[in-house]
């Protein structure tokens, strides 16, 4: 009773299915377009075979009949106009309806995001994060220090022993007694060695024996 009273509630077009529906009158515009030129052709050979029977009062209907087809194919290029018109305008329609869905659910989604993330735990992470960074950079540097790194050396102070070094050195030479320089033998010359020499007790003792002999 309520349907008869107050009919079916409006039903959202769809996009889609309204662009189906217009292609479809478009299609049977221009067919409708094409019967008609074809109509009109047909009435202007008409008047030429009267025209040429002499027969000039069925010619002009003849003439008459192919401009009200003419009126009608202009009247439907006006319908196929209009259409092509709805026809962008709704494509346009709904890439925009499309685009502005496609935005709403990705807000909804980064507000869901947003809600399961608190910035306190944010937070939080991120100074985990850095604090397990600095650990790590520090345990790296200690492994990668050289063994006896932590003392530190100064540089003028090793310089300055160097320099006591060498001169304490260069004292004890000029203390050390002068040596004789060693004797430069020729290229290809052997140095003459002395005749080896008997030795003196032995000499003494037959000596000895020879005077004890005269006797």
């Amino acid at each position: 009773m309520f349907k008869r009273l107050f009919g079916r509630p409006n039903q959202e077009p769809n996009a889609l299915n309204t662009i189906d529906k217009l292609n479809e009158t478009l299609e049977m515009l221009e067919k409708k377009e094409s019967v008609l030129q074809k109509k009109a052709s047909a009435e202007v050979e008409k008047a030429r075979e009267f025209a040429r029977g002499k027969n000039k009062k069925v010619a002009i209907q003849c003439l008459k009949r192919k401009r009200m087809y003419e009126q009608q194919i202009e009247q439907l290029g006006n319908f196929q106009l209009r259409i092509h018109d709805q026809m962008i305008t709704l494509e346009g329609a709904k890439a925009t309806t499309e685009t502005v869905d496609a935005l709403r659910t990705g807000a909804d989604a980064m507000k869901a995001m947003q809600k399961a993330t608190n910035i306190d735990d944010v937070d939080k992470t991120m100074d985990e994060i850095n604090e397990q960074t600095e650990k790590m950079r520090q345990i790296q540097e200690a492994l990668s220090a050289p063994i006896g790194a932590g003392m530190e050396y100064d540089e003028d102070d090793l310089e300055a022993e160097l320099e006591e070094l060498e001169g304490a050195e260069l004292e004890e030479q000029l203390l050390q007694p002068a040596t004789t320089a060693p004797v430069q033998v020729p290229a290809g010359r052997q140095p003459v060695r002395p005749a080896p020499q008997k030795h003196k007790a032995e000499e003494d003792e037959l000596a000895a024996l020879q005077a004890e002999m005269a006797l």
